[in-house]
């Protein structure tokens, strides 16, 4: 999925018209349900999606990590949606922008939630892809619900116990090493930053 995201990227910025339709669509529920989370009207939901793409096509050339696009494009709504507000609450009560920031952090298993959690599973599958077949099995086996215990994973794969351990740390470097989920990773890390702006 995340080589997906990364050939329409590239495309897009090329001026491939079916592939920013492509990310249009992708995207876009991630757009709404943040705006809904801070309960914008249509017309200012339709202001602030506008403005996120317009932000990302100035930008499409720049994106070096097709990875971290749902969280830059989550990122840039919420901060489009608080602006929103600020202009909209000129002439409200000082705390409505803060009351709603309030409700849009409490609420959760919202689209964007699930969307970066398929983002999130589909980098996973993406570097566990890239593992050897050995290594698939023993991760499968170590992550299967109910857990297994290392003597029944040991008689299943034919291996020693003793080496399930290290298989295992070595097989998460690689997972972690792997580009698409290094990009995950440094674009989790930079959105836990404070945001500038």
């Amino acid at each position: 999925m995340v080589a997906d995201i990364a050939f329409l990227v590239a495309q897009a910025s090329h001026g491939d018209q079916q592939a920013w339709d492509t990310l249009v669509e992708r995207y876009a529920p991630l757009i709404w349900s943040i705006c809904r989370r801070y309960r914008l009207g249509r017309a200012d939901t339709e202001d602030v999606g506008q403005s996120v793409w317009l932000q990302l096509v100035d930008r499409l050339e720049q994106v070096r990590e097709p990875a971290a696009l749902p969280g830059w494009i989550a990122t840039t709504t919420r901060r489009q949606c608080e602006r929103q507000l600020r202009a909209a609450s000129g002439a409200r009560a000082p705390s409505f922008t803060a009351d709603v920031e309030v409700m849009a952090d409490q609420q959760a298993g919202t689209v964007e939630d699930d969307v970066l959690a398929a983002e999130r599973h589909a980098v996973l599958l993406e570097a566990m892809a890239g593992l050897p077949p050995a290594g698939r099995q023993l991760m499968a086996l170590l992550i299967a619900d109910p857990p297994l215990p290392y003597t029944a994973i040991s008689a299943t794969l034919g291996i020693p116990v003793g080496s399930i351990g290290p298989n295992r740390q070595r097989y998460l470097d690689k997972i972690r090493h792997h580009p698409a989920m290094a990009a995950l990773i440094r674009a989790e890390g930079a959105l836990a930053q404070p945001a500038a702006g």
